[in-house]
């Protein structure tokens, strides 16, 4: 590392270096994913399935949108476009605490009704989503929260140090 080099340009360089093909094919399936929860979503609300309850106003539809909008962000600008800098900002500098808060804010307000989470679906899909009762969804929430907040605290501090790190990682597989 070079005295006057900043940890955005280290930053920059590793981001720079590719990204494996593995990597890209698991930042496409998020976001594939991630569209379909929102066209599913969507479709609970075209269809009126009582799955939203009357607590989910404008600002839950907006936390819960931007929640997957995210992923797609995130996942899309990695997996995608092969951004991985552009991810890691977008990251670590905002978007994981928006989704913390969002999805925080979902599991206070919960204006779910899970009995009726399967409502969307065509009769032989719905097994995989009607054994989701209103308690199993908290504690997934619940789970949800701890590892965004967890990914909230450790992506800056990672995008800080991973130019430090990548040295000595290179440095010992050249040994080998």
């Amino acid at each position: 590392m070079k005295a006057n080099e900043s940890g955005f340009s280290r930053g920059k360089a590793e981001a720079e270096k590719g990204i494996p093909y593995g990597e890209r094919v698991v930042g496409i399936a998020i976001v594939v994913f991630s569209v379909l929860m929102v066209l599913y979503f969507v479709a609970h609300q075209m269809r009126s399935t009582d799955f939203f309850t009357v607590r989910f106003g404008t600002l839950e539809m907006l936390m819960l949108y931007g929640f997957w909008g995210f992923w797609i962000v995130s996942a899309g600008l990695e997996g995608v476009f092969g951004r991985r800098l552009l991810s890691r900002l977008f990251d670590a500098f905002g978007g994981l605490i928006f989704a913390t808060i969002a999805i925080a804010w979902l599991f206070v307000v919960f204006p779910f009704e899970f009995a009726y989470v399967a409502d969307a679906l065509p009769d032989p899909l719905r097994f995989l989503v009607q054994w989701i009762s209103n308690d199993i969804a908290r504690v997934l929430i619940v789970l949800g929260i701890i590892v965004h907040l967890s990914a909230a605290v450790y992506s800056p501090i990672a995008y800080k140090f991973v130019g430090k790190k990548r040295p000595r990682r290179e440095k010992i597989a050249d040994l080998l």
